[in-house]
């Protein structure tokens, strides 16, 4: 998909903001710092256009991105930020929950980990609810400029044991700074909206 046009359409702090266009939707998830708006900006070709924050655990809201007002780019707030409240951690759990649980645009999940480390149990907890409610999620792991090419596989493999992944295909290795994986993911998301 060519990426000319888009535009940040609801900021949302509660269920009754999300938009009701019909969209089809993709939602980015992983904790704090794992670069969900770092990869944003690179699928849509933009240096800062999705927030990106100094202070993990600073975003609240889910961030709908209109893309092309063929789909939305979803962002959900990040998880395991230790400085956050547990009651504010909780709230912000129903809140993602509510959203992943009711949202019959979703159409795929995207659980970013970080490709340097085995996936937290917060990332395995995420993975299985959202394999649990009946959803096929791809891993994208992130930050695969920060490791050797000759590491990727083994990282890779990592995170697939821990996960529990029997598809290679589903883990896409990314990097925002060198945009590798940005066509792989790319194709992924084509093929879900049926862009030709």
């Amino acid at each position: 998909m060519n990426v000319n046009n888009v535009n940040l359409e609801v900021v949302s702090g509660n269920t009754s903001q999300f938009p009701d266009t019909g969209l089809l939707e993709i939602a980015f998830a992983g904790k704090s710092n794992v670069g969900k708006s770092s990869l944003i900006n690179a699928l849509i070709n933009r240096k800062s256009y999705a927030r990106t924050s100094s202070q993990p655990g600073k975003t609240q809201t889910i961030n709908f991105y209109n893309i092309e007002d063929i789909l939305y780019f979803v962002d959900l707030p990040g998880y395991g930020y230790a400085k956050v409240s547990k009651t504010e951690r909780k709230r912000w759990g129903k809140f993602i929950e509510s959203y992943l649980y009711k949202r019959q645009q979703l159409k795929q999940i995207l659980l970013l980990v970080d490709i340097r480390h085995e996936p937290s149990n917060n990332d395995k907890m995420l993975y299985d609810w959202i394999v649990y409610n009946g959803f096929d999620p791809i891993v994208i792991a992130t930050k695969l400029d920060k490791i050797k090419r000759s590491q990727i596989d083994k990282h890779v493999s990592i995170i697939r044991k821990s996960l529990g992944i029997k598809d290679r295909n589903k883990i896409v290795p990314f990097s925002a700074t060198t945009k590798q994986g940005k066509d792989t993911l790319w194709n992924i998301i084509d093929d879900i909206v049926d862009v030709k």
